[in-house]
């Protein structure tokens, strides 16, 4: 099998973590369950103690028009199908081009701006198990059940590229840092906003070391420019405990902390 050595510190949105040697998939036969299957790294918090990696190689790198349906791979980068799309005037993919990312990863969270929704006009996925159709999988506001890894999916074709949703979805993002983060840190409790309830308990703008709670937006965690795991990871905590101590509210974070002592159902990053 493939390797690469990938430098996390560079690769990753939030410029965290060691260069580490990456498998390559090529064919859905080499994938086994001990790998951790990654994408571009715009929701993952990388650990000291990461688990064996994987990612899609360039054999999944592909958009194609094929029996009136848009077939894409699931190692596409997002700005590849926005270009794609507004090239040849399909619609209803306009919102991607403010979701960074690859396919595989904006299919499997369901990735979305309000209701624009990655699934909207999904039609199947193919899966190293085989294919999926829509009404296989359960799905909701980014979420989905989608266990194995995303090899292709497809979607419906429609023509009509509208540029003011482009405008739209730019002022929907504007409140959002430009400092190097993994988006979102935790999800939105029920009828809620991770952001206020962070704001309220007095981390906006908390530093720990490099890291901080967004000036911007309380619910992003930056890194500032010399941010490490364990200054994360604290601050991560230190917003769950906090919270819950409040409110009574576990915050579920929407980062993917990779290291093995964060990880599985009874980590303490996940819930009380």
């Amino acid at each position: 099998m493939k390797t690469k050595k990938i430098d996390f510190s560079k690769f990753s949105s939030m410029h965290i973590g060691e260069t580490l040697k990456v498998s390559l998939l090529e064919q859905p036969k080499d994938f086994t369950p001990d790998y951790y299957l990654i994408g571009s790294c715009n929701n993952i918090l990388m650990g000291t103690q990461p688990p064996r990696l994987m990612k899609l190689s360039k054999v999944y790198d592909y958009i194609k028009i094929e029996n009136k349906t848009l077939k894409i791979g699931a190692a596409t980068p997002s700005g590849k199908i926005a270009s794609f799309c507004k090239k040849h005037d399909i619609a209803n993919f306009e919102f991607v081009s403010h979701l960074p990312g690859t396919l595989g990863g904006l299919v499997y969270m369901n990735a979305g701006l309000k209701e624009y929704e990655i699934f909207n006009d999904l039609i199947s996925i193919s899966t190293t198990k085989g294919l999926l159709q829509k009404d296989d999988i359960n799905f909701g506001y980014r979420f989905t059940d989608i266990e194995d890894p995303i090899l292709e999916a497809t979607f419906c074709l429609e023509y009509g590229f509208d540029e003011e949703k482009i405008q739209l979805f730019k002022k929907m993002r504007s409140n959002q840092p430009n400092t190097p983060s993994a988006g979102s840190c935790f999800k939105n409790p029920q009828g809620d906003y991770a952001g206020r309830l962070i704001e309220y308990v007095g981390l906006k703008a908390k530093c720990v070391g490099g890291m901080e709670f967004s000036s911007e937006h309380a619910n992003f965690l930056v890194n500032n420019g010399n941010g490490t795991f364990q200054d994360a990871i604290f601050l991560i905590q230190e917003a769950q405990k906090r919270v819950f101590c409040e409110f009574g509210i576990w915050l579920e974070c929407e980062v993917v902390v990779l290291d093995k002592r964060y990880m599985g159902n009874n980590s303490p990053l996940l819930k009380q």
